[in-house]
């Protein structure tokens, strides 16, 4: 990590809705605080308004950035040990900002399931980060960490019940109550029109691999038709943020040396109802919020998401475990998320080298203490 850095931690995109749940949470939970925070974005008139409207005290220092502006966002990576950036879609808005920390040493955290950029950026920057130090974290909210976690944690039951890792785990989605982000819908708008641009990508979107730079495993399920789950005990249909997750997944294990096999195997399916429709909602990309835009207060507290995963050893044996998150999972459940996720690094990841990283991987036992006492999240074993 950084030393010396005026900033600990900078929440950079805390003008749109995403950023500001995030700055929110950080004012509030953490009014008396043993670290320094900042607050990023383009206006400073617009940060300064949001710091009153969100309660935080006039000690939160406003840095003023722009992805369009070099200059400024080298600015701001000099002044941080961590940033936090909720400026999306990355492809279009994060690439000079990984660039710039990669090189500078300054840790990097933020929402993407944009597994094209990522790519992209593990290609470029790999390198710089070790040789700077930097961790670069992608896919510190819904879409990766409850799905990497919770593998993580099904294969910590695995290896105290049984010894070693399960060679299968299943991800289903049992229950979710909340609604797409608009920086979801425009990333996925923005993928959509890369890969018209270049339909040779489209290998690296539906490639579990995509991720593991020289290591492909065995061929994986396809989780692209309903059907029934005996294990689950209902039928199952693809889940939208599947390919994103199965991606991450395979690459934290990768990360982790291999930690559940060279040849394991993940797939990732929703629950659905006897009448063949999921048993949560989520618009399409199309009818999605627009980005800056969200639920209200009240809808991000109701909402709820319920994971379960099924460890399947070579001769049936298995371990359940069941991952609980609690508020929206795009808007509440993510700030929170992302949050604790930066604060965790900043207080527990003195050891983990420089690289491309993902959350699980770099910060697996720290989070599963910190994400239930902080976030809302509960990691529960349900093996019988």
């Amino acid at each position: 990590m950084k030393a010396n850095a005026e900033l600990d931690i900078v929440v950079y995109g805390a003008t749109g809705f995403t950023g500001r749940l995030v700055a929110e949470y950080l004012a509030k939970r953490y009014a008396e605080r043993d670290f320094k925070w900042a607050m990023a974005g383009r206006s400073g008139d617009k940060l300064a308004k949001v710091r009153d409207e969100i309660g935080a005290g006039k000690d939160i220092p406003l840095v003023v950035a722009d992805a369009a502006d070099a200059a400024s966002l080298s600015a701001m990576v000099n002044r941080a040990r961590i940033i936090v950036t909720t400026v999306g879609p990355y492809q279009l808005y994060g690439s000079e900002l990984v660039a710039a920390c990669a090189a500078t040493g300054t840790d990097y955290l933020d929402l993407s399931g944009e597994s094209i950029w990522m790519s992209q950026m593990i290609e470029a920057h790999e390198a710089s980060a070790k040789h700077s130090g930097a961790r670069i974290l992608h896919s510190c909210g819904f879409d990766s960490i409850p799905f990497e976690l919770g593998v993580y944690f099904t294969q910590d039951l695995a290896r105290a019940k049984f010894g070693h890792p399960m060679p299968r785990i299943k991800g289903r989605v049992t229950g979710l109550r909340g609604s797409l982000s608009g920086g979801t819908a425009a990333s996925g708008r923005a993928t959509r029109e890369t890969l018209q641009k270049n339909p040779a990508l489209m290998k690296v979107l539906f490639d579990p691999f995509a991720l593991t730079p020289g290591f492909r495993g065995p061929d994986q399920p396809r989780a692209d038709k309903v059907e029934q789950d005996p294990d689950l005990g209902s039928q199952v249909g693809p889940f939208m943020m599947a390919p994103i997750n199965s991606k991450n997944i395979h690459r934290s294990n990768f990360l982790q040396g291999h930690a559940y096999g060279t040849d394991f195997v993940y797939d990732e399916m929703a629950a659905v109802t006897a009448g063949g429709g999921t048993d949560f909602s989520l618009p399409d990309a199309a009818t999605g919020p627009k980005p800056g835009e969200g639920p209200g207060k009240d809808e991000r507290e109701a909402g709820f998401y319920d994971l379960t995963f099924i460890g399947i050893d070579r001769d049936g044996r298995q371990v359940r475990a069941e991952v609980h998150g609690e508020k929206d999972p795009g808007y509440g459940s993510t700030s929170m998320i992302l949050a604790e996720t930066a604060i965790c690094l900043l207080k527990n990841g003195s050891e983990i080298p420089g690289g491309f990283w993902l959350p699980a991987a770099a910060l697996g036992k720290h989070l599963l203490s910190r994400l239930p006492a902080n976030a809302g999240l509960t990691f529960t074993d349900r093996t019988s």
